[in-house]
């Protein structure tokens, strides 16, 4: 199944949406949208498209109702998905969808694409565990691609789960939590009790990332 959706948020109205397919988005307060499944996705073989636009001076929140399952098909196990955001002059974004678990056997990989002006804010967040209780055998990649108008920001790419460079039989970080916020004039710090670390980025902003064996039961949302 093939999942596409849109969301537009301008200045001086509610937010439009649109969607087809296994994902879709619901009003739930003047600048907020809760993504909610509408079937079940993704499954092996399955794609996703979802397009975030914020308008010139705009503000846009999304969340989700629910933690997302990866989930083997049955005859393909690995689903993709491709996330593109836009966040325009004086506009502000905050992404904080709860987890994706990619449960055993599943693989899934994500690539975000990222694109912000000068004097645009972001806060976004991705969080992944793999395996539900006692589950460790799935896998999941994501491509992170941040510009600040025609300047990079970011390029950053994460493995977890079976056959990742990281997957140690012996120990192997099976969650992550990171979060890209710009902008962020903070130095880069570690935070030994928490086990994150906070990167400073040459072109501002941050990224913050943390990893384990298992997410917090409940991480702090902004």
């Amino acid at each position: 199944m093939h999942t596409e959706l849109n969301i537009d948020a301008s200045l001086h109205r509610s937010p439009r949406i649109t969607s087809v397919g296994g994902l879709a988005g619901r009003q739930t307060g003047p600048d907020t949208v809760h993504l909610i499944g509408t079937a079940a996705t993704p499954l092996g073989g399955d794609t996703i498209t979802v397009r975030i636009s914020v308008a010139a001076g705009a503000h846009l929140e999304v969340r989700s109702v629910a933690a997302s399952l990866a989930m083997p098909g049955g005859q393909q196990r690995h689903s993709s998905a491709q996330w593109h955001v836009e966040v325009g002059a004086g506009a502000s974004l905050i992404f904080d969808p709860e987890p994706m678990v990619v449960v055993s056997d599943a693989s899934h990989s994500v690539v975000n694409t990222i694109g912000l002006q000068q004097d645009s804010t972001l806060w976004l967040r991705e969080r992944t565990q793999i395996g539900r209780f006692e589950e460790a055998s799935g896998r999941w990649t994501s491509a992170m691609r941040c510009n600040v108008g025609d300047s990079p920001l970011l390029r950053h790419r994460v493995e977890l789960g079976d056959g990742s460079i990281s997957h140690d039989a012996l120990s192997a970080p099976l969650s992550m939590s990171s979060t890209l916020q710009y902008p962020d004039a903070r130095a880069s710090e570690v935070d030994l009790r928490g086990g994150s670390v906070r990167l400073a980025l040459a072109g501002g902003g941050s990224l913050t990332t943390s990893v384990g064996r298992r997410l917090p039961p409940s991480d702090s949302s902004m």
